[in-house]
Formats: C-alpha cells, sequence, structure tokens
C-alpha cells in the first residue's frame, strides 16, 4: 500500500508541475502584437501604438525584487550601451503595482523604464500569465510594423541584457 501512495504522490506531483507551467501564449512570429497602455517607472504610460516604426522589446518578468528578476534587470541596466546601439525601445513588465515597480528600479538603477500591469491584461494578452498569477519570464521582440518578430521563452537573467542585444543584431533591427 505505501508504494502505491508513493507512486500516486509522484503522479499527482508530476502533474501538478505540468499544471503549474502556463500554456504558451496563443501569440506567434508574424502576429500583430496586443496593444498596451501601461504605467512606467519614468512617470509616463507607454503605448505600443506610441512606437510605431520603431522596434519594441518588452522583457516580461514574474516578480519585482526577487533574486531573478534583480538579476534580470541589473543585466539589462548594465548592457545599455549594447543594446542603445539598435533604434529600440526597450522595457521590462511585470504584473506589480507601480509603486513596487518604482522601488525596484529605484533599487538596481534601472536606465530604462519598467512597466506595471496589475490589472493583468496586457499580461492576458500576451499569454504570459502564469497559473501563480504573475508573468512568466517571455521576451517579445516586436518589430517597427508592430508585429511580432520573435519570442524568447528561455531566458537567462544573468545574460539577458547581452542576450538581447544579439537578438536585435539576428533580427536585423536598425542601429542609431
Amino acid at each position: 500500500m505505501s508504494k502505491l501512495l508513493l507512486v500516486i504522490a509522484l503522479c499527482v506531483g508530476l502533474a501538478g508541475s505540468a499544471a503549474a507551467q502556463a500554456p504558451e501564449t496563443g501569440l506567434k512570429v508574424g502576429d500583430k502584437a496586443p496593444d498596451f497602455a501601461l504605467q512606467g517607472t519614468d512617470g509616463r504610460v507607454h503605448r505600443l501604438s506610441d512606437y510605431q516604426g520603431k522596434a519594441v522589446v518588452l522583457a516580461w518578468y514574474p516578480k519585482a525584487s526577487t533574486q531573478g528578476c534583480t538579476i534580470e534587470c541589473k543585466s539589462l541596466r548594465d548592457s545599455a550601451s549594447l543594446i542603445g546601439q539598435y533604434d529600440v525601445v526597450y522595457f521590462m513588465a511585470s504584473v506589480d503595482t507601480p509603486e513596487d515597480n518604482l522601488t525596484f528600479a529605484r533599487n538596481n538603477e534601472a536606465n530604462f523604464p519598467l512597466l506595471s500591469d496589475p490589472g493583468k491584461e496586457t499580461a492576458r494578452a500576451y499569454g504570459v500569465l502564469s497559473e501563480r498569477g504573475v508573468a512568466n519570464r517571455w521576451t517579445f521582440y516586436i518589430g517597427p510594423d508592430g508585429r511580432i518578430l520573435h519570442i524568447d521563452r528561455q531566458v537567462n537573467p544573468a545574460t539577458a541584457g547581452q542576450d538581447l542585444a544579439e537578438r536585435l543584431d539576428a533580427l536585423k533591427i536598425a542601429r542609431r
């Protein structure tokens, strides 16, 4: 009986971990990226439609001030000169409140805006909202025409900045 319970527990545990992974977004390369209007840590409301004709990177992250997100934020911050070589606007985005993101941005000296989606509408539109109620760590590369060029679902927080610059190069995003 104890072996049977162990097998059942393992099966339930595996099923639970599979269920904890959010289904992949219905968005794919070539799709029109959903517009958004999100409060930034720079005090502005940013809309995708405001950047028509410019490439946009939207790097979703799970939770402000957590270890992996801090590492990712610092990687993007430290890669500003690499990323700045491209004609691109880039953001980190989460479902955190504007206040939490502002504290997070200040504590990590973020030199780019962090966007807040506390109502989770944009996270749902992009398909990044996990069953835990936070965003998956996925990065969307959006072309100047508003279409998705690439979706990175395997973001490495430690190399996120360098990886972003390399992806911009591979996608042939215009240089400044």
